[in-house]
């Protein structure tokens, strides 16, 4: 992706079959153009169903000093050498820098010609025996209903009524990019390559890959510690089998194929780990799973003396959170002076917050502050990443309260919060406010629960989902990032959404819908389903009156992990205009 494999293999293997493999190494681009680290062979077996008789392998005959990636490979120089490349017909196996097959057919009008490809990450043979084991037969039709019955079951994980036509689709065409990563690494045989670049096999999990920690830990692992518990503990196994094999023995924030891109900031894999324990998604190694978790965050996170990075704010708020992590995952295994450290560790989003501002602010490494620009919290990349002081300040969802005492106070934080919103552009599009484009502030529209205001989370989140999700081409307001993007409308559209994932707290918010239905796992639920009704719902009913759990009123504005996984029922009445005295901590 983004660039050209940097060495090929081609074979035929007999009248109807070639096999062969393409090497994709930084040099070639890829992910971040080559930053990303890719380093992978992806192996592949293809069959026709027609004879291969007019056949044959082209070379193309470009410098060695011309780069493989994403801005060349569009240039008309390389567009050129392609087209004159060099043919060798009949030609039966090669190995090249810049190989491609071909073949023709002695096709008339309304003829077809099927091809069907299996992959593998581990080998030829591999690849063989995936297709074998997936795909027998020539009928296109059936596999393509197939795949559609695969993904109906799939979705079915969660039944939606009410609502309009357009909101069902964009619902479950989210819920369909949170179940593509992270993808099956795996042959049929259980055999991968791992980190040390050796063939593997389990039978215990599914290894899998791609792994965008900063985007995903944040609503798209909570999802599917709801929906795809097995999905998340699979991950989890593939976080401590790679940094076994690859010999770091840490995590990664951005892992793909084995590769460490090292993308973005943060400790995103001990937020997933600590999330999926205490909501009892434990078949792995626990004590290597804490053990790499305390390698990563020693390995980075802010300085020990500093108590923050320098000139980071971004990073240093988002180390005090994996901190705070790894603190009540050591209290829940008892590690009991490691936990009291962490959560120490956890309150160093202070020290980047500058009292005469009133505001974090990046902050030099012998104690000084960095110059405040003109735009003061609106300049973005001052010290944060992708966002700006104000986006980014937000970030202490594991310290709410202690956030809002350097605020000001609640009431001042709450008026702060609110001016973040009502300046953001009604389509939700990239800006300096409520950036709903970008991940850093997807929690924040669930603060104003946290902050005694819950009918503004009711009001915001209602409007986001109706601004920055559309039945359209451009469908999404923002990158989907793995999964992230449409996980936030998943879960906010049925009426819940954490904050602080490590926390099995979920904040209750309106939900879209006049039913929806989950189907519970039942190796990590004691419940069959959970239940989500509305009664008055309506476009303009974005406020919840009353609610009630399992035919009992509910005055909080939040429920438990383990309410969903018992089962039942949660129902709301819902109205126009807001009810004060409703969800006030």
């Amino acid at each position: 992706m983004g660039g050209t494999s940097t060495r090929q293999y081609i074979e035929r293997v007999d009248d109807r079959t070639i096999r062969g493999w393409m090497r994709c190494t930084p040099a070639g681009g890829g992910w971040g153009n080559g930053s990303g680290k890719a380093d992978y062979t992806v192996y592949f077996y293809a069959q026709f169903s027609c004879p291969l008789k007019e056949y044959g392998i082209w070379s193309a005959d470009i410098p060695d000093n011309w780069t493989r990636r994403l801005g060349d490979i569009g240039k008309p120089e390389y567009i050129d050498w392609v087209i004159h490349a060099e043919t060798f017909h009949k030609r039966d196996k090669m190995e090249g820098n810049r190989l491609g097959f071909y073949t023709e057919f002695p096709t008339e009008e309304d003829d077809e010609v099927v091809v069907k490809t299996g992959i593998s990450f581990v080998s030829m043979k591999g690849a063989e025996m995936n297709l074998k084991a997936e795909v027998r037969g020539w009928n296109f039709d059936r596999y393509r209903d197939k795949a559609a019955s695969l993904w109906d079951e799939a979705l079915s994980k969660i039944k939606v009524s009410g609502g309009t036509r357009d909101m069902r689709t964009i619902f479950y065409t989210a819920l369909y990019h949170t179940m593509i990563d992270p993808r099956v690494f795996t042959d049929v045989t259980g055999e991968y390559i791992g980190g040390d670049k050796q063939v593997h096999k389990t039978d215990d999990f599914i290894k899998r890959t791609v792994f965008s920690g900063w985007d995903v830990f944040r609503s798209q692992f909570p999802l599917q510690t709801i929906i795809n518990p097995e999905v998340v503990n699979d991950m989890i196994c593939s976080f401590i089998s790679l940094a076994e094999e690859n010999g770091t023995k840490y995590y990664d924030r951005w892992e793909f194929l084995n590769a460490y891109s090292g993308c973005m900031v943060g400790n995103s894999a001990i937020s997933v780990i600590a999330d999926a324990y205490r909501k009892g998604i434990r078949n792995y190694d626990v004590k290597k799973a804490y053990a790499y978790a305390v390698n990563t965050a020693e390995k980075m996170g802010n300085d020990k003396k500093l108590g923050y990075v320098p000139g980071r704010v971004s990073e240093t708020l988002e180390y005090a959170y994996s901190d705070w992590c790894l603190s009540v995952l050591a209290e829940d295994l008892g590690c009991k002076e490691a936990a009291a450290e962490y959560f120490e560790r956890s309150r160093s989003y202070s020290k980047v917050f500058d009292e005469e501002q009133g505001w974090f602010r990046p902050r030099n490494a012998d104690g000084t502050w960095k110059e405040w620009p003109e735009e003061g919290r609106l300049k973005e990349s001052y010290g944060c990443v992708e966002s700006n002081l104000y986006q980014q300040g937000w970030f202490v969802p594991h310290d709410i309260s202690g956030m809002a005492d350097l605020m000001g106070g609640r009431t001042k934080t709450l008026a702060d919060l609110t001016n973040f919103f009502e300046k953001c552009p009604s389509d939700f599009l990239w800006n300096a406010y409520y950036n709903h484009a970008n991940e850093p502030v997807h929690h924040v529209p669930f603060l104003f629960n946290r902050l005694g205001a819950p009918w503004l989370t009711q009001y915001w989140t209602r409007a986001i989902c109706n601004g920055a999700y559309k039945n359209k081409v451009e469908g999404l307001v923002g990158n989907e990032d793995v999964g992230q993007m449409s996980a936030w409308y998943v879960l906010s559209a049925m009426g819940f959404h954490p904050v602080c994932p490590g926390e099995t707290r979920y904040e209750l918010t309106t939900p879209l819908f006049d039913r929806v239905e989950i189907k519970l796992d039942d190796r990590y639920a004691k419940g069959k389903r959970f239940v989500i009704k509305t009664v008055g719902n309506a476009s303009e009913a974005c406020y919840i009156q009353s609610a009630k759990l399992n035919g009992k009123s509910l005055e909080k504005c939040y429920i438990d992990h383990s309410d969903i996984m018992n089962g039942g029922e949660i129902s709301f009445r819902l109205a126009s205009y807001p009810n004060y005295s409703w969800g006030l901590e």
